[in-house]
């Protein structure tokens, strides 16, 4: 069957095209294999990496990497950590891959968007057992736990709520960071202390810088 498979943020960066059209995978599993035999690249990328995959406009687990999919497309879409409420739904890449390299293999790239890759030639993608590579019996071997910890981003990292704002807010609410927050609210006194003191400090205003740093 041929489809279209959709790749989303760094992991179409990766490649370099955000969709393949006309790809002849039968499901999910063989999507990746299609994947990673194109893209090598991808292997070691998406290993430490999390992902919802989405067909029919709802997101599969892991048990459901090998299921007919009808004419379905397949978007691989990648989890940040802290995005919460991804229990049951985030395959862990290596998982993902490893999962993916059975007895089933994908099929060959049959034109579309991609067709100028490799020289203007098809891609190619893989069929047997993934036997050989970097992720050989590691990644099999991690297969177990990676399932169990499957989703469990979204429950080590959840995003903490906005608080409401009101005209009195209790200064120890941050919705970036935790701790207290050592700001004085309007019409607090300052204090004038001569001599030497140990004392709390009464901060006036406060504020934080951020930068995006490439990582």
């Amino acid at each position: 069957m041929l489809r279209k498979i959709k790749l989303y943020g760094e992991l179409a960066k990766q490649v370099g095209h955000k969709e393949f059209e006309d790809i002849n995978v039968a499901n999910v599993a063989e999507a990746v294999s299609f994947l990673i035999n194109n893209f090598p690249q991808l292997e070691s990328h998406m290993a430490s990496r999390y992902y919802k995959v989405i067909t029919h406009n709802e997101e599969i687990g892991a048990d459901e990497l090998h299921d007919p999919i009808g004419k379905s497309d397949i978007s691989f879409v990648p989890v940040i950590s802290g995005s919460g409420g991804n229990f049951g739904k985030v395959l862990l890449g290596v998982a993902l891959i490893g999962l993916s390299f059975t007895p089933m293999g994908a099929g060959l790239f049959a034109g579309g968007s991609g067709a100028g890759l490799a020289g203007g030639g098809g891609l190619m993608g893989a069929t047997g057992i993934y036997a050989a590579g970097a992720y050989g019996s590691a990644a099999l071997g991690l297969i177990g736990a990676s399932l169990v910890l499957s989703g469990v981003s979204g429950m080590l990292f959840p995003v903490p709520k906005m608080p409401e704002f009101s005209s009195e807010q209790d200064p120890r609410l941050s919705f970036s960071f935790s701790g207290t927050q050592q700001t004085s609210r309007a019409g607090t006194p300052v204090p004038i202390v001569y001599g030497e003191i140990f004392t709390g400090s009464v901060v006036i205003s406060g504020g934080v810088d951020t930068e995006q740093v490439q990582a």
